[in-house]
């Protein structure tokens, strides 16, 4: 029985790492930690910030949001993955593909123009300090949040709509463990040239135009603390966006690698680990960046959990 009158698939079969039941015990292990180390560590820090007044400041404002699509990211692919992983042959239905796929899309497309704002955000600490919260205003910070979220919605509903008229009539096997965009288009009968438009628009817009955006708020941040005469000044005007630059650095370089470079061939494995390294790495690594290296946040955090900080 078919889902549509497009589509003679109904369900996907999700490729696993490996076969091996001593390695599927250790990926269990793994990928079970990092899932709940992200959920932990990105809760704690939308509470921290939260419930600190201190922290209501537009960088924290941000890093809240970012936090928020973490977990998203994170919850949609990774309790599939350790289903996969637990039930051998794990099979993912059509409606459920589609809904990671809407939910994935979101979720990265959000985060690369997220990233974007903070950078704009530190750009305007570090070289406009005197206009910081007229150019920062709580309106502002609302509106841009908000436009990232919006447009974000309604890209992955384009993706998702074009993938769901699409024709699937076998093989069925997904070369990965998680359906996205270019791993369902192999398996397409029907034409994919408008999806693949799609894909080019949204990869120049999201990833070579945020991208560039972010390289120009650095460039203007490092020759405005490059001028700072002390290195004290230097060195506290550096900490105020070096965790976001790691995290830029980082998210990047996987999300380029995935899908600007070819999804095919011997770059196959290679794509799931780098696939691991954006939905699950990512996500657990991004509050630790934003904490350890952060003394509002630590101290925060010890306000509101003062015994278990002791």
């Amino acid at each position: 029985m078919a889902v549509n009158n497009h589509t003679t698939v109904v369900n996907f079969i999700l490729q696993g790492f490996s076969e091996n039941p001593q390695i599927q015990g250790f990926f269990i292990a793994l990928f079970l930690f990092l899932y709940l180390t992200a959920i932990a560590g990105n809760g704690l820090i939308f509470m921290v910030i939260c419930l600190n007044s201190s922290l209501h400041t537009p960088m924290y404002f941000f890093l809240t949001n970012l936090a928020m699509l973490d977990i998203i990211c994170t919850s949609t692919v990774l309790p599939k993955l350790l289903e996969n992983l637990l039930v051998k042959g794990s099979t993912i239905t059509y409606r459920g593909c589609l809904a990671q796929v809407f939910f994935l899309t979101w979720a990265l497309g959000a985060e690369l123009l997220l990233l974007a704002v903070m950078s704009y955000d530190r750009y305007v600490a570090i070289c406009q300090p005197l206009h910081y919260h007229t150019l920062m205003s709580r309106s502002v910070c609302v509106l841009l949040a908000g436009s990232v979220w919006v447009v974000c919605v309604v890209n992955t509903s384009i993706h998702t709509g074009l993938m769901s008229r699409l024709t699937f009539c076998g093989p069925n096997e997904l070369h990965h463990f998680v359906c996205e965009v270019p791993t369902l288009l192999l398996l397409a009968c029907g034409n994919t040239k408008l999806n693949n438009v799609m894909i080019i628009l949204a990869d120049v817009y999201f990833g070579v135009i945020n991208f560039l955006l972010t390289i120009l708020s650095y460039t203007f941040i490092i020759a405005s603390i490059l001028r700072i005469r002390s290195a004290e000044g230097k060195r506290r005007a550096f900490s105020t966006c070096s965790s976001h630059l790691i995290v830029v650095c980082v998210y990047y370089s996987t999300i380029i690698y995935t899908y600007i470079l070819p999804g095919s061939g011997s770059s196959m494995e290679n794509g799931k680990v780098v696939a691991v390294m954006y939905t699950a790495v990512s996500p657990t690594l991004n509050p630790l960046i934003y904490t350890l290296r952060n003394k509002d946040v630590k101290a925060a955090f010890r306000r509101v959990f003062p015994t278990f900080c002791k």
